[in-house]
């Protein structure tokens, strides 16, 4: 369990640490980083996926504890890149919905899935939380600055996410094993719940 934190805590500050360098480089750009920062935050989809992203990357184990979450936020750059460009991507809104079931989903069921197939599930969900991030920078801020805000919190949520599950986990093998799947079914029908309009 140690060595599994040590890795998350690493991979995390890999991930973080040239992205915070480079965020500070003037009002234009510390303006696009707190931004950025602050979208991944301000929606319950966006959140319950990223958050999901880490306890999915913990069930997992192995590499994928730093491989799932470094997928996303690689490919959800590429999703932001997309969207500042003003290249469409159809139905951003609907992936993102269906991002929050399936991932809710993958936890509830204990999916044991091939590493290859993890990321590229995740991945491919990650595009759409991406173009919606670079659709929606404003008109002032940095674009690289922005993606840099947006990435380090995805980063940041995806950590807390594995923190929730290491956590879950010491409730012992059997009943942390239940209540992991607890929370991801109820991420599940959240994410139902955002598909179908309810939420």
């Amino acid at each position: 369990m140690r060595h599994t934190a040590r890795t998350a805590l690493a991979a995390a500050a890999l991930v973080l640490l040239p992205q915070l360098a480079f965020a500070h480089t003037g009002v234009g750009a510390v303006h696009g980083f707190d931004a950025g920062f602050a979208h991944p935050m301000g929606g319950l989809d966006h959140l319950l996926a990223m958050v999901t992203v880490g306890i999915f990357a913990f069930q997992l184990g192995g590499r994928a504890i730093w491989a799932v979450p470094v997928t996303f936020v690689a490919l959800m750059a590429a999703g932001g890149a997309l969207g500042v460009s003003g290249i469409e991507v159809p139905f951003v809104e609907l992936g993102i919905g269906l991002s929050v079931v399936v991932l809710g989903a993958a936890v509830a069921f204990g999916l044991k899935a091939p590493l290859a197939l993890a990321m590229a599930v995740v991945g491919f969900f990650a595009i759409f939380h991406g173009h919606a991030h670079g659709t929606e920078m404003p008109l002032d801020a940095s674009g690289l600055s922005y993606g840099l805000g947006f990435m380090s919190a995805t980063a940041l949520l995806h950590l807390a996410g594995l923190g929730l599950g290491m956590a879950i986990g010491r409730f012992g093998e059997t009943h942390g094993a239940r209540y992991v799947r607890g929370a991801g079914a109820a991420v599940a029908v959240t994410g139902l719940g955002l598909v179908t309009g309810i939420l």
